[in-house]
């Protein structure tokens, strides 16, 4: 069963559709990010700027490598013993790196996740996926399939069914560059 909903969600993904998943701490909405029109209408589904830039999650670091500049040994090191886990880092990335993704910057916030379904998504899809909790801008994130459904209805294509990680809060991001905490 599970493998089969997984399946789905990465066709639903690959078609250009929003599909929202269990994470570490809350449900994410997650698209292709190298599909304009999917970014664009879940940046709209959220009301969320485009400038803020939005978290791209891999089951491996090779997943998220094609957006980033080459990571040297230490910054390997650095992001390596949060990974995976609740610690997304904002590393700069590569100047071909769509603007839809990075928003205005020249960073790029990646986690390696270390929530089975979240990962298992990623596999299933071949790569990273945009992840950003599945609520309005401003508002609080859905921390069940039902309060998905209940609060986005059917603007997401495909909800998958599953626990949340059991982290309290969001994960904590960080800059690379400075080791600075930007969201605790």
């Amino acid at each position: 069963m599970a493998q089969l909903a997984l399946a789905r969600a990465a066709r639903v993904l690959a078609a250009g559709g929003i599909v929202a998943y269990p994470t570490e701490a809350v449900y994410g909405l997650g698209c292709d990010p190298l599909d304009f029109d999917a970014v664009a209408r879940l940046l709209a589904l959220k009301r969320r700027p485009v400038e803020k830039g939005v978290i791209l999650i891999g089951a491996s670091l090779a997943q998220l490598e094609p957006w980033l500049l080459p990571l040297d040994a230490a910054q390997r090191a650095r992001i390596g013993d949060t990974w995976p886990g609740p610690n997304t880092w904002l590393v700069p990335c590569r100047r071909s790196t769509p603007y839809w993704l990075r928003g205005a910057h020249d960073t790029l916030a990646v986690r390696v996740t270390a929530h089975p379904l979240a990962a298992a998504l990623c596999r299933a899809f071949g790569g990273a996926i945009v992840s950003t909790s599945a609520n309005l801008a401003g508002r609080s994130p859905a921390r069940s399939a039902l309060a998905v459904r209940s609060r986005l209805g059917s603007a997401v294509d495909l909800v998958l069914n599953g626990a949340l990680g059991g982290q309290a809060r969001p994960t904590t991001i960080r800059s690379l560059a400075t080791g600075e905490i930007v969201r605790a």
